[in-house]
């Protein structure tokens, strides 16, 4: 079996050709005008990001001829591009990077940790990236942040060594003792530094305060150590164009386990991980995920937290602020379109409707006292419920609805993977909420009041105004 060649490239003044115009090709290119390349870009379409970099653009299809003069080639298109780019470069003999796409590269990125003139990569051979990424992780933690310092020793005892004409195989020992007399010596300048401290995430943790978050009103720029991002309901087009943008400059992603990971590749290439909850699976702690967060960005990473919908509705999104807030960590929340209002909408469901209710009462499916407690506040088919997680309790919610003198002919609608193609939707009364089976793993949300008769009528209009259009079906939200 064969074995890939580890290198280090000089790419100083060198033209390199990205191929691509997106978001992971923005990413490569931070990396290739960091090492000092002369990038040219060939794509179609161009991401903002690259518009603003100081590469040479070209706006159109990929040419055989782009290839001329290349050191090096990075693919970052669609697989029938990186195909022809391969085959392009070959003929010239350029190696290929093409990410995610192993059957195109002749060259393989591995994960890649920096810190202070130190370059470790790992590479799986193009087999699993995932796992580079895991390891590239593993080092990073496990690399001192005092390895300037020990470069520096390191160096001083080379001269040393070299004026002295000391051996060869007594310097090793030597560095090892300077090295250990260092570590020793930041151990116990540590020690003397430490003060108790919380990590509870509670206001406590802070002498009883937070400190002021203040305006978290866009500017434009990217400034926050840590992002905590609301993805809307399932579709990416329905993403902010500042989640993308948080996106396009993440080093760590932690992601919902309802994020279209697909597309999320689209926007980053940034190591990104899986850290959703899931009812009767088993799955990270919420400690864990701020341990996580607060560590890399500590380590100078930028951390984006994906959630689904948006992070303050039942997210557990001030949970993590109040954690990054605690550990003085800078954070930026970016709400999302949540899916409590979302995924009737694009079933042509409103939560309010002139006639039928002026508000509408949001819960959560797992907290059984507080459904309890809301729908005693509130006077029998005067709002509009909607409750999210509650695809399990649902026949046992239309119960308790009854039970509180809600009519039995109140209608009722479930709404699952709203926005994606395995939308499913069904209407019906709150008496037959039960009884109906919506597809297996998939999240969903329940809406219950009159509100659901105007899908309904939503869907007569379209049918007879689709008479009167030839070819063409009128729809409303993104009804399938």
């Amino acid at each position: 079996m064969s074995v890939m060649f580890p290198a280090f490239l000089d790419l100083r003044g060198r033209k390199v050709l990205v191929v691509g115009g997106g978001p992971v090709a923005a990413g490569k290119i931070r990396s290739l005008l960091a090492s000092g390349a002369s990038v040219t870009v060939v794509a179609p379409e161009i991401h903002p990001e690259i518009e603003r970099a100081n590469v040479e653009i070209l706006r159109r299809e990929f040419q055989d001829a782009d290839v001329d003069g290349t050191w090096w080639v990075v693919a970052a298109a669609p697989r029938p591009v990186n195909r022809h780019v391969s085959a392009a470069a070959e003929s010239r003999r350029v190696f290929v990077n093409a990410v995610d796409d192993p059957q195109h590269a002749t060259a393989y990125l591995g994960g890649v940790v920096r810190r202070d003139g130190v370059t470790v990569a790992i590479s799986t051979d193009g087999r699993a990236p995932a796992i580079a990424g895991l390891l590239r992780e593993a080092f990073d933690a496990f690399l001192p942040h005092e390895i300037d310092t020990w470069l520096k020793t390191s160096d001083e005892a080379r001269r040393a060594w070299k004026a002295e004409q000391t051996p060869m195989p007594e310097r090793r020992p030597q560095l090892l003792q300077l090295l250990n007399r260092l570590y020793a010596d930041s151990s116990r300048l540590q020690a003397s530094d430490s003060r108790p401290s919380t990590s509870s995430g509670r206001p406590e943790a802070l002498g009883g305060r937070l400190p002021d978050p203040g305006s978290r009103i866009p500017d434009g720029r990217i400034r926050a150590q840590v992002a905590l991002v609301g993805a809307g309901p399932g579709d990416p087009d329905l993403w902010t164009q500042r989640a993308i943008a948080y996106l396009a400059q993440a080093d760590l992603v932690l992601y919902d386990a309802l994020i279209d990971t697909c597309a999320l590749r689209r926007f980053t290439d940034a190591q990104c991980f899986c850290v959703g909850k899931r009812a009767g699976r088993e799955s990270v702690k919420q400690e864990t995920i701020h341990r996580l967060m607060i560590r890399a960005a500590r380590q100078g990473k930028r951390v984006v937290r994906l959630k689904g919908g948006d992070p303050f509705v039942f997210g557990r999104g001030a949970e993590e602020a109040l954690a990054l807030a605690a550990a003085n960590i800078a954070f930026e929340v970016v709400p999302g379109v949540s899916s409590a209002i979302a995924a009737p909408e694009l079933a042509g469901i409103p939560v309010t409707h002139r006639g039928c209710a002026s508000g509408f009462l949001v819960l959560s499916g797992h907290a059984s006292d507080a459904i309890e407690r809301s729908l005693d506040a509130v006077r029998p088919n005067s709002v509009s419920v909607v409750v999210l997680m509650g695809l399990g309790s649902r026949g046992e919610l239309a119960e308790r609805l009854i039970a509180r003198g809600w009519q039995r002919s109140t209608p009722a609608a479930i709404i699952c993977g709203a926005s994606t193609p395995q939308e499913w939707i069904w209407t019906g009364t709150i008496t037959q909420l039960g009884a109906n089976e919506p597809p297996a793993g998939t999240a969903g949300v329940l809406v219950i009041g009159d509100v659901v008769r105007v899908r309904e009528a939503l869907a007569s209009a379209a049918e007879l105004a689709s008479r009167d259009v030839e070819g063409e079906k009128v729809r409303y939200g993104r009804n399938r």
